[in-house]
């Protein structure tokens, strides 16, 4: 028995879902424990390209279970239309699928409050995806939240709606100036989809136990990317998820304690992407940005939003706190294909604000937007690697650049992602 969480290093996008799909194969369970449909894996398999944004990336393995967990803000119209979607395209989700009935749900107010709350903020925007999920959260905290287990049960959601409508409403009005919600339809519609939903909720603390009971190999599988963690990202254009991104949220996600976990994957590119606003030091608003976002395979858009993600080289500063952060104990590293293209390749290894040098990330966030980011430059490769199986067969370049990476990370690595499919892996080490 074995559980192992996969987490992304840097601003999420790493590949995640990918690498997920790959590690699948040796695993019972596959379970998402944080975040909501404002998070995206993008698989590419026999069945051709899916985006999920709710569903485990292991429900591609015909024999496996797949969680959605306590820690999940769900969009019940949207993990509807996900299951249809995998189901008209093959894929057999009724009685693999299981939500857990703890985990709250996305109300019509949470994306109204969403899109109102960028908008009076200007120029300070944080760059959400609208979908919603940052005030779901809020509520959640806040206690005015609502579970799937209330909208299975319509007598309780119209008590709770009693309340929280009139509530919602006054904020929506007056604070946002917008027009509230009709309580009467908001009971209609989710107590439909509550109903729709019957078949895929299950109290998924008691099949995680029993799977843990039975010797099963668990893989949790973490959304977003650990720089946009509450406490710890680059506040505060960062994820508003409770529990956190980063591993250590893996165990209050899914309610299993964390002593049971064994392994953390950490998931990170050769480069650096970042969607949304926020500092990015090593950012690239040049023909190279270009070339990173352009030159793969999968062109550097967002699953969710579609947003032209921003670009820039690997920054090793951040990818060794967030190696820390978490407890990596092994790294996956995506996309050196993309890299292939570059005669030289840069890597920030420390930040300069003035006459100052560090080599950690500064908390504060007017630091992290001024500070500038000291390259160290390697040689390229200029050869296609995407066809590449063994580390021993890679341009001896491209071997430097990865033995670099792991030095910087401190941490082994397992895994190199050469390409989108599932076989264009090339394996370093055992993972877990």
């Amino acid at each position: 028995m074995s559980v192992t969480v996969v987490i992304g290093g840097q601003w999420g996008d790493e590949g995640k879902g990918r690498i997920i799909d790959l590690l699948a194969e040796k695993s019972h369970i596959v379970a998402r424990y944080s975040a909501g449909n404002n998070a995206g894996h993008t698989i590419i398999n026999d069945l051709g390209e899916f985006k999920l944004h709710l569903v485990p990336a292991g429900i591609f393995r015909e024999d496996k279970t797949c969680l959605i967990g306590n820690g999940v803000v769900v969009d019940p119209e949207e993990l509807l239309k996900e299951i249809e979607h995998l189901e008209s395209r093959g894929v057999e989700v009724k009685g693999r699928l299981f939500l857990s009935d703890r985990a709250h749900v996305l109300m019509p107010w949470h994306r109204l409050i969403d899109l109102k709350d960028e908008e009076l903020r200007g120029k300070g925007a944080i760059g959400t995806t609208g979908r919603g999920v940052g005030p779901a959260f809020a509520d959640k905290v806040g206690r005015a939240g609502i579970r799937v287990a209330d909208i299975a049960d319509r007598e309780a959601l119209a008590n709770m709606l009693d309340f929280l409508v009139p509530y919602k409403n006054a904020v929506l009005e007056r604070l946002y100036e917008t027009d509230g919600v009709d309580g009467e339809a908001v009971l209609d519609e989710y107590a439909d989809y509550g109903q729709r939903l019957a078949p895929y909720v299950a109290d998924t603390n008691v099949l995680i136990h029993k799977a843990l009971e039975d010797g099963d190999n668990v893989l949790l599988e973490g959304a977003q990317g650990a720089l946009l963690d509450l406490d710890l990202g680059t506040y505060e254009y960062v994820t508003s998820s409770v529990p956190s991104s980063l591993a250590a949220g893996a165990a209050i996600g899914m309610g299993i304690g964390p002593t049971h976990i064994d392994t953390v994957l950490g998931v990170y590119k050769t480069y650096c992407t970042r969607v949304g606003n926020g500092p990015f030091p090593t950012e690239l608003l040049d023909e190279t940005g270009d070339m990173l976002r352009e030159g793969g395979p999968r062109p550097e858009y967002g699953s969710t939003t579609g947003r032209p993600r921003r670009c820039g080289w690997f920054d090793a500063v951040a990818a060794r706190f967030t190696a820390q952060i978490n407890g990596i104990s092994g790294a996956a590293l995506t996309r050196l294909d993309v890299l292939d293209q570059f005669e030289t390749i840069k890597a920030c290894t420390a930040y300069r604000i003035g006459s100052r040098t560090l080599e950690s990330m500064p908390a504060s966030g007017l630091d992290m937007a001024r500070v500038e980011p000291v390259y160290t430059e390697l040689p390229g490769w200029q050869s296609e690697t995407a066809g590449v199986r063994r580390f021993e067969d890679l341009p001896e370049a491209a071997q430097g650049y990865v033995q670099f990476i792991q030095e910087k990370l401190g941490v082994p690595l397992c895994l190199i992602s050469v390409g989108p499919e599932r076989e264009q892996a090339i394996s370093m080490r055992q993972i877990g």
